[in-house]
């Protein structure tokens, strides 16, 4: 007997449940939300192998959540649109308020390093149109090529040590990475205290900027 309507539409829903089932398969929609990539690139940075990676990237790609393009022997992976980000934000939020396990987390290796007064889209927005502050990206430089927060200065954090004489003394420093949960931003703020420079966090990251409207750039510094 074949299945009703209820249920076939319960089965759709179901294939993306099985996509998103993946913490690789999270982290990599986690990373093309950065921007487009290889799968060599994306294996590189979310630590597979690249068969592996090119597996998730294709059950991702059957159930609608990335998009290709080829170009000479390479495969471009990006998101299939801005609601798949938005999607992923929401299950993130979902495990936040139901998992204690998330908490405990949050407690160990977040909240404890939370002491940087982070500050806010509306206000980092208002904050570099006024030029009081200075807003480093520290993620690898190809996100910073894909898009950026405009007048934000690349500096990834594994550089930020030997490059810190770039920094103007006296001013706000602001960094920003992938999200909420990266911690290169924390890191680059306590690089930056420990040089005693003036120094926050925006308080999530680039992919929220861009789904807020906020203004976006793209290209190299």
């Amino acid at each position: 007997m074949p299945a009703s309507p209820k249920r076939r539409v319960f089965q759709q829903f179901a294939r993306i449940g099985r996509a998103l089932g993946s913490p690789h398969r999270l982290e990599l929609l986690d990373l093309l939300a950065q921007g487009e990539r290889t799968v060599e690139a994306l294996a590189q940075a979310a630590s597979l192998a690249i068969a592996n990676a090119s597996h998730h990237l294709q059950i991702l790609r059957q159930a609608g959540l990335v998009e290709t393009r080829k170009e000479g022997l390479y495969v471009h992976y990006r998101l299939a649109g801005l609601d798949v980000f938005e999607g992923t934000r929401a299950l993130r939020a979902l495990a936040e308020r139901r998992l204690g396990e998330m908490d405990r987390i949050a407690d160990t290796f977040f909240k404890a390093r939370d002491e940087m007064d982070p500050i806010g889209r509306e206000e980092l927005l208002a904050r570099t149109r006024a030029g009081t502050a200075l807003v480093i990206d520290v993620r690898p430089a190809e996100e910073y090529r894909a898009g950026h927060i405009p007048g934000a200065v690349s500096i990834p954090v594994g550089e930020l040590e030997r490059r810190m004489r770039e920094l103007p003394a006296g001013k706000e420093i602001v960094a920003y990475c992938r999200g909420p949960y990266c911690v290169m931003a924390f890191k680059a703020v306590e690089l930056l205290r420990a040089k005693r420079r003036h120094a926050r966090r925006l308080e999530d990251g680039f992919p929220e900027w861009r789904a807020a409207g906020l203004p976006v750039a793209q290209g190299a510094s």
